[in-house]
């Protein structure tokens, strides 16, 4: 069977799962490679990407942010304005075709701050599709609008009441479920990390960011970007805008994770931040960089935005890090929480809580570049679905 690309990223990725799935991914990842070629496939996709999504979505440039910071321009790529309020539609949609094309009639999702779930309910509803998420009790209570949509999609959503109740755990029920039901049911990954080929399925799925921005900023800026600046949970957005840029050595990649109460609390899920947790390990699939206690043991790791507090990132992630051809960082609760309310305040835009990790990262970074530099960050999606913890939270932050 010929692949698209290769099941690692450096020593990063592979496929560490039980026996009973190896099947699935044997076939998965040959509908994925087939669908490539499959003009009829791609016509379908890109067809509702333009038509349903909303396809391309458009860069804005941030002006009264960037006179109010001094120095570099910043622009925002606006994947907020992507049907379903954020960047996750893009991989949903394209699963849930290839699930349809593999004769699967039922579709599984995990989701953390909702979005995916959102996004996994709507191509469901669109494409006839059965579809349960699993969504742990924690992010249940505080995205509690994305559940309502869940649910007015006609999807399930299962509470997950084990571990930490948040995405980890939320991942842990989704693959046991899987495997209870691989013959009808495709598991329908939220991010790019997983075993193969989903990692690479999903970054393929999620780089039309990446293609519609550099197309973007040459016919608008007439230049690429100097730094591109993403959020980074699992690193599905970031990997997407990352990809149109990763051959340019001249445009600087930067992650940013969530620092949560600081590295120094203990309290976060930088998994490149923390050298006293962060090492190499085998999560849900995939070999990566892992947030482990001195037992090897899953560490607990916490952020105010709920797609961000996840325990491990993507393998591609793991390897452009080694490489030093993507760069990450952290911003903190209260440095996101204060770029969430400059933007809504000097834009117009309300960003959702991951993506206002990349926003305070500019808002950093921006003032020490030069007037004739740009920025572009990946707004990866809106923060409706965040007002309630503004509103509960942001009496600590000053918002």
């Amino acid at each position: 069977m010929t692949t698209l690309l290769p099941a690692k990223f450096g020593p990063y990725g592979g496929q560490f799962v039980p026996e009973t799935l190896m099947p699935a991914l044997t076939e998965l990842e040959a509908a994925f490679v087939a669908s490539r070629e499959d003009k009829e496939f791609q016509a379908e996709f890109d067809r509702l990407m333009a038509t349903f999504v909303g396809r391309p979505t458009p860069i804005t440039h941030a002006r009264r942010l960037s006179e109010k910071l001094g120095g570099a321009q910043i622009y925002l790529k606006r994947e907020d304005l992507a049907h379903t309020g954020a960047h996750k539609i893009n991989n949903a949609l394209g699963q849930a075709l290839l699930a349809k094309k593999m004769g699967k009639p039922r579709v599984i999702a995990e989701t953390g701050a909702g979005q995916h779930g959102v996004a996994s309910a709507t191509a469901a509803a669109l494409l006839g599709l059965e579809c349960v998420v699993y969504m742990g009790c924690v992010d249940i209570e505080r995205q509690k609008p994305n559940v309502h949509r869940m649910e007015l999609l006609g999807a399930e959503v299962r509470p997950v009441t084990s571990g930490t109740k948040t995405l980890k755990d939320a991942i842990n029920e989704a693959i046991r479920d899987w495997v209870a039901n691989v013959n009808n049911t495709h598991y329908l990954l939220g991010s790019a990390l997983g075993p193969h080929p989903y990692p690479t399925m999903v970054r393929e799925f999620q780089s039309v960011i990446g293609r519609e921005a550099r197309a973007q900023m040459l016919a608008d800026v007439g230049r690429l970007p100097d730094t591109v600046i993403a959020c980074v949970g699992g690193g599905s957005n970031a990997i997407g805008v990352f990809s149109a840029f990763i051959d340019d050595e001249d445009v600087e990649l930067i992650g940013v994770e969530a620092g949560g109460s600081g590295i120094a609390s203990g309290k976060h899920a930088a998994r490149f931040g923390d050298p006293s947790k962060a090492r190499v390990g085998v999560i849900h699939g995939t070999r990566t960089m892992v947030l482990q206690d001195g037992d090897g043991q899953i560490s607990d790791t916490y952020s105010i935005s709920a797609g961000l507090d996840y325990a491990a990132v993507g393998p591609e992630h793991s390897m452009l890090r080694d490489m030093e051809r993507a760069f990450y960082t952290s911003a903190t609760d209260a440095e996101a929480m204060q770029a969430f309310s400059t933007l809504c305040k000097i834009e117009g835009i309300i960003p959702a809580l991951e993506s206002s990790h990349a926003v305070a990262e500019v808002i950093k970074r921006a003032p020490k570049m030069r007037p004739d530099q740009t920025v572009l960050v990946n707004l990866s999606g809106r923060g409706d679905k965040d007002l309630g913890t503004v509103l509960s939270e942001g009496h600590r932050f000053n918002i």
